[in-house]
């Protein structure tokens, strides 16, 4: 009888004792692999080599002792045994990526860097930024004016930008609204820049000063290629005589407010001005091909200031 308790109880030592498991790395690599349906995709995110991921996947096969994947016409996808395991490793992941998060904001005490392209920050989200800080005010988050390519070395975090340039293969794009632009003048300007045209609209008046500038030179060409209900006046890639052209694009805002000429504006950067008066725009607008664009370097954890942040952003865009 003794000698049967010890053998029970040496069974169930080896039974409750600590389990092999695949290494978290080959398991990352599985994971990417898995939820993105390709080696390569996987290899990129994690930038490593195909190769690699390759090696990972069979290493966790191998420990586990049975194929994961199905591997047809170059693709991979998940079997009964791969779904399992995804399953839990996904979950797993995303787990121990909150508890990171949580600790990284914790121990740095670094605040979140949001960018924004400069007009975009002045005239919509600085507006509208007290509403953010009402909701979370136990959260700092700083904002940056930045155009262009994104400085991810500098600690960004979340940038916001318009899709007019390459920001590369490997960062997270969420579109948020399109771009509409429009013509915009002082109210009390407006018979001296547009005319009446037929069926009671106004059209743009030839001759009338139009401000140009530097940081979107196209600006108005591309209207005019995406209006074409507009009838032909001379509106050019290379401002005429009485144009202006300024150095930012807020500046050209700003000068039409104060009177000065007819500027191209887009509609999410001026609906304020519209609503407090200062500027109108006669002819409405229309969509000019791009669109914002919310970006990042690694997917949102859920319950983050990161995901906060990006949700908040996405609600105001769609008012």
């Amino acid at each position: 009888m003794i000698s049967q308790e010890n053998s029970e109880s040496s069974s169930q030592k080896v039974m409750v004792g600590p389990q092999r498991m695949p290494s978290l790395v080959a398991l990352r690599c599985f994971e990417a692999a898995a939820r993105l349906e390709s080696f390569s995709r996987a290899a990129d995110e994690l930038h490593l080599t195909h190769g690699a991921i390759s090696r990972a996947v069979r290493a966790v096969e191998q420990e586990l002792g049975g194929a994961l994947f199905e591997r047809r016409n170059r693709r991979v996808f998940l079997n009964d045994a791969g779904r399992l395991l995804f399953d839990g490793v996904h979950a797993g992941l995303a787990q121990m990526a909150r508890a990171a998060e949580a600790v990284r904001q914790q121990v740095a005490g670094r605040p979140l860097l949001l960018s924004c392209e400069p007009t975009l920050l002045m005239r919509w989200l600085i507006p509208r930024w007290g509403d953010f800080q009402a909701r979370y005010p136990q959260h700092t988050v700083h904002l940056v004016a930045g155009g262009g390519a994104v400085e991810w070395g500098r600690g960004i975090d979340l940038a916001i930008r318009r899709n007019d340039f390459d920001w590369g293969r490997n960062v997270r794009v969420q579109p948020l609204c399109a771009e509409r632009m429009g013509p915009v003048c002082q109210p009390d300007r407006l018979a001296q820049f547009f005319v009446s045209g037929g069926h009671g609209s106004l059209e743009l008046r030839g001759g009338a000063p139009l401000l140009h500038s530097r940081t979107r030179p196209g600006a108005w060409a591309d209207w005019r290629r995406t209006a074409p209900d507009q009838p032909p006046v001379p509106v050019q890639q290379v401002p005429g005589t009485g144009d202006l052209v300024l150095e930012h694009f807020y500046l050209s805002l700003q000068a039409a407010a104060a009177g000065l000429g007819v500027a191209m504006g887009p509609k999410l950067l001026v609906q304020d001005d519209i609503a407090a008066g200062r500027l109108v725009a006669p002819l409405g607008f229309v969509p000019d091909g791009s669109q914002y664009c919310l970006l990042s370097l690694q997917d949102e954890v859920a319950g983050s200031l990161k995901q906060l942040l990006a949700e908040w952003i996405r609600q105001q865009m769609e008012r």
